[in-house]
């Protein structure tokens, strides 16, 4: 087994970092605290992390650019962000999803939730053991195993971000069935918006780019959604 997961925490606050840092070191997950940007870009040159916790409002950055910023930086562009931050607005969600965040937890937070959530991402990242069985769901030439959060196209591994290949696992889980927008966000984000988020459409977009000559896998059903073909 490899070192545990590392979860950084973006937080200028300093009494809510550390009691944050604390919480999830009390849940068994290690965790590192950075007051600013210069402290995260140093943290991420030691080790790579395995979810970041990440404030949008930051004294020397914005946290959607430092979001931007990680979604191309080879070596962490797949890593899981959740945001963390006193913005409540559904614009302010909606833009964080949009811009490539994982989850959204707005202040003030409980502390078992924000544990529980910081589980859910590194779980979703295969970041907590995997069971030795692992069953394969395959259609036409696209293989997945959920368990091991692996994917392939004519045998050759897929290189997928965590919601690209949740989304593409869950569809396929069910070919033939057409799953509203709506639908997605809930059953795969595990967010309850009414609409207005290119979310689910910008990530099916990026996922048919991957499957190249096989991007007619998923289908479009107008005015309704999409689904894996049966």
């Amino acid at each position: 087994m490899g070192a545990s997961p590392l979860v950084i925490y973006v937080e200028d606050d300093k009494n809510i970092r550390e009691l944050s840092v604390y919480a999830l070191g009390q849940g068994g997950i290690e965790a590192v605290g950075c007051a600013d940007d210069v402290e995260f870009r140093r943290v991420c040159a030691e080790r790579k992390p395995d979810a970041v916790l990440l404030d949008i409002m930051l004294p020397d950055a914005d946290g959607l650019d430092i979001l931007a910023r990680i979604r191309k930086t080879p070596g962490i562009s797949n890593v899981p962000v959740m945001m963390l931050t006193a913005k409540d607005t559904e614009l302010d969600k909606v833009r964080a999803l949009d811009g490539g965040a994982d989850d959204y937890l707005s202040k003030p937070f409980g502390m078992m939730e924000m544990v529980s959530r910081t589980r859910a991402l590194l779980r979703r990242a295969g970041r907590e053991p995997a069971s030795e069985e692992s069953e394969s769901v395959t259609v036409g030439p696209v293989c997945v195993w959920p368990e091991r959060r692996e994917a392939t196209l004519d045998g050759r591994e897929l290189s997928l971000t965590m919601r690209e290949f949740d989304l593409l696992s869950f569809l396929m889980k069910s070919p033939g069935v057409v799953f509203s927008r709506e639908t997605l966000l809930q059953r795969v984000w595990g967010w309850d918006f009414d609409g207005g988020s290119r979310t689910v459409d910008v990530h099916v977009q990026q996922v048919r780019a991957k499957l190249g000559n096989a991007s007619d896998l998923i289908e479009t059903v107008r005015g309704v959604g999409y689904r894996v073909r049966g």
